[in-house]
């Protein structure tokens, strides 16, 4: 869907690459640009551990993407990278505020020489602004935005999230925005500038919660466990005999039904909110009595709101999930089978899958230029400056 668009990406760690990776998979030529000894997620990964040397982290965001170095900094760059961006449809960075307009790249500059450009910048709280020189990363914009404090039993420590689930909703956005300017550009002939960032993308994610705050509803965590400040019980994670389940959004007439206890039945709705504590310890009470596999049973004959709570073999192993053909795999001449999660969103009933594997350092330098209509004798000449790899 987006063949013939041009993506120049000067991306690194998650928010970038995922956002430029999601561009790729639809059919976009991204070419990624990397500085020598490459992009940060090539040389890094959060267990510490490589496969045969390579990095999952980078496999992750990668895929269907081309790959040249360039030295920024370097005097001879500069004309390569104006060649690179004056017929391009995309530039997608995420160094911090500032970082592309000290050399020479900043959104004025390159919308005066390609005004059709989308110009995407994506950082950790915006381009401007008493943050701009802050770090940004997931679990500190988890911290920053409320979304730790909300998470956990009252009177325990805030809890971030088991995931990088900040950066991923930021690449998201930053893809939504390049795609909403692209169509835009359609009518105006204009590129504009498109900015997402990870505080943007944190406060985004907890639309709900955020909604009754503005608005005067005072948050309270809960001492049992239910997994929203402003959720009535049961709403939360309960333990089994032997495991756990996830209940859902029950009423106490449907609860008195389900365990047999009148008691519930005894709780007039007016009074649910005060009595969310004792609601979920009393369901708690009950669930712990049976195995999962046995409520799994009576839950959905009782047509109960529930799931199951898998760790990551069972995710990977499960019927939905395989179902909807949520993995893809490749082959990579080292690292042997990789297998990636795929394009989340599908199209007549097609995710997109893997066309190129992400490439190798510097891959496409060659191929870039020339198809910028370099010679072989220029291409070689800024090699050996160290201009390009």
């Amino acid at each position: 869907m987006l063949s013939g668009i041009r993506v120049i990406s000067f991306t690194h760690f998650l928010q970038g690459p995922s956002a430029s990776q999601i561009l790729a998979d639809l059919g976009a030529d991204v070419i990624k640009v990397e500085p020598h000894g490459g992009a940060f997620e090539r040389n890094w990964t959060a267990p510490g551990r490589f496969i045969e040397g390579e990095s999952p982290f980078f496999a992750l965001g990668n895929r269907n993407v081309r790959s040249i170095v360039i030295d920024l900094k370097h005097e001879q760059s500069a004309e390569v990278l104006r060649d690179l961006l004056a017929d391009a449809d995309v530039l997608i960075e995420s160094f911090r505020p500032g970082t592309l307009d000290r050399l020479g790249l900043g959104f004025d500059v390159l919308h005066e020489l390609n005004p059709r450009l989308v110009y995407a910048s994506l950082s950790g709280y915006g381009t401007s602004g008493p943050y701009v020189d802050r770090p940004g990363q997931d679990v500190l914009l988890q911290a920053l935005s409320g979304l730790a404090a909300a998470t956990g039993r009252a009177g325990q420590d805030p809890t971030p999230v088991g995931a990088c689930v900040v950066d991923q909703h930021a690449a998201v956005l930053g893809a939504l925005g390049i795609l909403a300017a692209l169509h835009g550009r359609e009518r105006t002939g204009r590129g504009v500038k498109v900015e997402s960032n990870l505080l943007n993308a944190a406060l985004d994610l907890q639309i709900e919660p955020l909604t009754y705050a503005l608005n005067g509803f005072e948050p309270e965590r809960s001492a049992e466990g239910i997994s929203s400040a402003f959720y009535k019980a049961p709403y939360g994670v309960f333990a089994t005999a032997d495991g756990h389940l996830c209940i859902s959004l029950t009423t106490t007439a449907a609860l008195a039904r389900v365990f047999d206890d009148e008691w519930f039945a005894t709780i007039a709705p007016a009074d649910e909110w005060e009595q969310r504590d004792t609601i979920n310890a009393r369901v708690a009470d009950h669930v712990r009595r049976r195995s999962t596999a046995e409520w799994e049973a009576h839950f959905t004959t009782e047509k109960m709101w529930f799931a199951p709570v898998q760790d990551y073999d069972a995710v990977i192993a499960d019927p939905q999930v395989l179902h909807n053909d949520s993995f893809d795999e490749y082959q990579h001449p080292r690292a042997g089978t990789l297998r990636v999660l795929k394009h989340a969103v599908t199209y007549d009933g097609v995710r997109p899958g893997i066309r190129t594997p992400p490439p190798e350092l510097g891959e496409q330098t060659r191929e870039v230029l020339a198809g910028l209509g370099y010679s072989d004798h220029a291409i070689d000449a800024l090699i050996e400056s160290k201009a390009l790899a």
